[in-house]
């Protein structure tokens, strides 16, 4: 092959520094049809909501306030216009659930076994898969781009809201898609789904907790937007740690099994928002959301030997004593009586 043909294929190949796990997933996922078919789709719903609207004498209802980050009912055609129905259809619900079959993949065949043989981290492996499903789904959703700007240009659009929901697909995916790998991770398409639900239930019940808090302080939506924010980062690393307490090789008997324990925190994340909304006067519920995070990143690590220990001496027959802070001698030749010099 010649340079330059080198060059191109280097070129077309993806960077390195995405890391090795979502590398793989981006290629077999914009092979697949959980790429291609909803991205050919999207774009024929997004020409006939397009279409719709330039026959709507009115495109979008106002509603005077900057528009909550987590506020879902603003995906229906009668409040945002068809677009955004649409959008949030494939990028926030088909896209997404596509992640229900990735960890399966990992672990009905043993391949996290091998994966973690590697030098690759569980939650580089998770985290891999996350950063290559959520990044399909933002792939479609800047291929939208154009029909924003057709959107703008009908005229009666809010800039600042569309702003906001743009920015509440980005958030949202990023959950649906964290929630969806660590649905993914069990067994069974009953537990999947009840995993998935119990996660949206726990998002929707903080969130709200949260917003309205925050809603009764201020007139205005910034710091029930901050406080979403804090929520939508809880959430993200909740579902990867669900994920990643699923493939766990050893856990010892004195341990509380990992996946319960994530399913215990996301039962009571919305306690903890609700009493820290309580605690903070409605100002700052998003800080209880940042502590179960920050619990749920730090709960399932594996205890290790203080680095003060020494590993124990290999248990191989006709070896010579190992020499207490030396140097051990070298291994007797094969056939040898275990003699050395």
């Amino acid at each position: 092959m010649s340079d330059l043909g080198k060059s191109l294929l280097k070129s077309r190949d993806l960077p390195e520094a995405l890391g090795p796990m979502t590398v793989k997933e981006l290629r077999q996922g914009l092979r697949r049809g959980m790429f291609v078919y909803p991205f050919i789709g999207i774009h024929l719903l997004a020409v006939l909501a397009m279409w719709a609207e330039f026959h709507m004498q009115e495109v979008e209802r106002s509603t005077g306030d900057f528009p909550f980050l987590m506020d879902l009912s603003l995906f229906m055609p009668g409040i945002s216009g068809p677009f955004w129905a649409v959008t949030g259809a494939v990028c926030l619900l088909f896209m997404p659930l596509g992640g229900l079959v990735l960890m399966g993949q990992e672990l009905e065949k043993g391949n996290h076994e091998l994966l973690l043989m590697t030098p690759l981290s569980r939650w580089k492996v998770v985290g891999g898969k996350f950063f290559a499903l959520w990044g399909l789904c933002l792939l479609t959703f800047s291929s939208l781009l154009p029909y924003l700007i057709a959107r703008y240009l009908i005229g009666g659009i809010d800039v600042g809201r569309n702003i906001a929901m743009a920015l509440m697909v980005v958030l949202c995916s990023a959950m649906m898609a964290a929630g969806a790998i660590g649905a993914s991770s069990f067994r069974g398409i009953t537990a999947r789904i009840v995993i998935l639900l119990l996660f949206q239930g726990s998002i929707l019940f903080s969130l709200s907790v949260v917003a309205t808090a925050a809603s009764f302080v201020t007139k205005g939506g910034i710091l029930s937007n901050l406080n979403a924010l804090a929520g939508a980062l809880c959430y993200i690393v909740l579902g990867l740690s669900l994920a990643r307490s699923r493939i766990r090789l050893v856990v010892h008997q004195y341990e509380l099994k990992p996946s319960w324990m994530m399913i215990g925190i996301l039962i009571i994340t919305p306690f903890v928002a609700l009493m820290s909304s309580f605690m903070t006067l409605g100002t700052a519920g998003g800080v209880g959301l940042i502590g179960m995070g920050l619990v749920g990143w730090f709960s399932d690590r594996s205890p290790k030997a203080p680095k003060s220990i020494q590993a124990p001496a290999p248990n191989i027959p006709g070896a010579p004593p190992p020499v207490p802070g030396g140097i051990p001698p070298p291994l007797p030749a094969p056939g040898s009586k275990g003699k050395t010099d």
